[in-house]
């Protein structure tokens, strides 16, 4: 999943940037009161904000660009106009590839322009935060207590904050997110002597069933994506939800993960799979892989598959899933993913799992930062949240919503309800990407039969080269 092209509906160097973007602070005033009294303009009868997204109607994100402007928008203008305020929101839509629509706004930012408020994805939260492209809340819209008294967050768990939070600060507020877990298909599980209930308690329990599941014909047992053909999804449908049930993230205590017990851990859980038949390793390197993936698990050919949520809504959905079964509701299961060993998880958990996801943030230097607060705890009222979904049945951030709008699908209320609470996100630093693909590689290199100590030692090398020096990496 590419979170950033979901971000506006729960939403995301040259002279075509400052075309796109520059200037829409110039709609409202000049970018150089960035730094200055949060509270300047507060009073202003007559305001004037921009709101940047990477959405557009009629083309990417086209659902949520809808709703920005012809939902969002115009009830915002409406409230304010019941408070005697004249506000004026211009929707600043675009449409570009996620890291073209990323330099374009890096571009504005460093400039002290671009939108007052936009959504970006969760991972760019702390690079942004880092380059002092944005700031925490409480300095942009003041240290007073308004932000953190915002009855709204609330609504959001803690481990969803994360995802507009960067060093235990907020930065913006989170859209909606998804959650990782273990599918399983019931009939091949029941063919195999399993139970219809399956909840592993270790990866030696999915290891065990895999071992049942291998003495079915034509039945691959277990598909943790692998390899680099299949670029992030290894990533985060993989590598870390399994990292994390070691007790560890790719980031901790400001360094990268490198050649650690916890990655030859997970490495051994990949050899264990892919050198014994458990997995299909000629799977991992085909270009569609992940969606060979999806039709095979569809036609009953893949026991174990680790996803998101997205699998069960968009993939295998009865009516309009890309890889459709009628029978979804009856014949696939969804368990929490385990740690290695009970209690070994992050936080000492017995279940993990990993995220993604956008945020909304406010522009430092924009000249209503007070109304651009009022504007985004509107979006993210109740109200709105619900009104974005347009009927759908998705996983929003706020605890209040889902409980409502989930209420008849029992797997995504299984996600909201069990998985969020647990979760982690990728963090938020300019490294992480090159970290992801070092990651990659080294899945890669057990699927293709190397050891886990030449993998392991491979990949430390990759990772200091990604990250600028051996000192930035955490090994033992």
């Amino acid at each position: 999943m590419r979170s950033l092209s979901r971000v506006t509906t729960a939403g995301v160097l040259g002279a075509a940037a400052l075309a796109l973007l520059t200037g829409c602070l110039g709609s409202s005033g000049s970018g150089e009161s960035g730094g200055q009294d949060a509270n300047r303009n507060a009073e202003a009868k007559k305001v004037e904000l921009t709101f940047g997204s990477n959405s557009v109607k009629g083309g990417k994100s086209s659902a949520g660009a809808t709703f920005i402007s012809d939902v969002l928008i115009p009830k915002f203008v409406a409230d304010q106009k019941g408070k005697g305020v004249d506000v004026t929101v211009k929707f600043q839509g675009d449409g570009s590839d996620d890291e073209v629509y990323k330099q374009k706004l890096s571009l504005d930012l460093s400039n002290k322009s671009g939108p007052d408020l936009f959504q970006i994805d969760g991972i760019w939260v702390g690079e942004f935060a880092q380059a002092n492209y944005i700031k925490p809340l409480n300095d942009t819209v003041g240290a007073d207590g308004k932000v953190d008294e915002w009855d709204g967050w609330k609504q959001i768990p803690e481990a969803v904050q994360a995802l507009g939070s960067y060093n235990g600060q907020r930065y913006g507020v989170p859209g909606g997110t998804d959650g990782r877990v273990l599918y399983f298909n019931k009939k091949l599980f029941q063919q195999a002597g399993l139970p219809a209930d399956w909840q592993p308690k270790s990866w030696d329990d999915i290891i065990s069933a895999g071992q049942a599941l291998k003495k079915l014909s034509g039945v691959t047992p277990i598909q943790i994506n692998a390899g680099t053909a299949m670029g992030e999804a290894t990533t985060m449908q993989g590598v870390l939800p399994l990292l994390v049930g070691t007790g560890t993230t790719v980031n901790a205590d400001g360094k990268w993960l490198g050649n650690n017990s916890q990655l030859r851990q997970v490495l051994d859980f990949y050899h264990q799979i892919y050198s014994t038949g458990l997995g299909d390793p000629v799977l991992q390197r085909e270009a569609k892989g992940r969606d060979k993936s999806f039709a095979e698990f569809a036609a009953n050919k893949i026991g174990i598959l680790l996803e998101s949520d997205y699998f069960w809504r968009s993939v295998v959905e009865p009516k309009e899933g890309v890889a459709k079964m009628a029978d979804r509701d009856s014949a696939v299961g969804y368990a929490l993913i385990p740690a290695a060993k009970p209690g070994g998880g992050v936080k000492g958990q017995d279940f993990v799992s990993m995220s993604g996801g956008g945020a909304t943030v406010i522009n430092p230097n924009t000249k209503y930062p007070q109304q651009a607060w009022e504007f985004l705890q509107f979006m993210n009222s109740a109200d709105m949240v619900k009104e974005s979904l347009d009927g759908a049945a998705k996983i929003t951030q706020r605890s209040d919503v889902n409980s409502e709008v989930l209420k008849s699908d029992p797997m995504l209320s299984f996600v909201a309800e069990k998985v969020l609470p647990l979760t982690q996100y990728r963090p938020g630093l300019a490294e992480y990407p090159k970290v992801s693909a070092a990651l990659q590689q080294a899945t890669a290199d057990i699927v293709g039969g190397k050891s886990t100590d030449q993998t392991a030692a491979a990949y430390q090398k990759a990772v200091e080269t990604a990250v600028g020096g051996k000192d930035k990496v955490a090994s033992n």
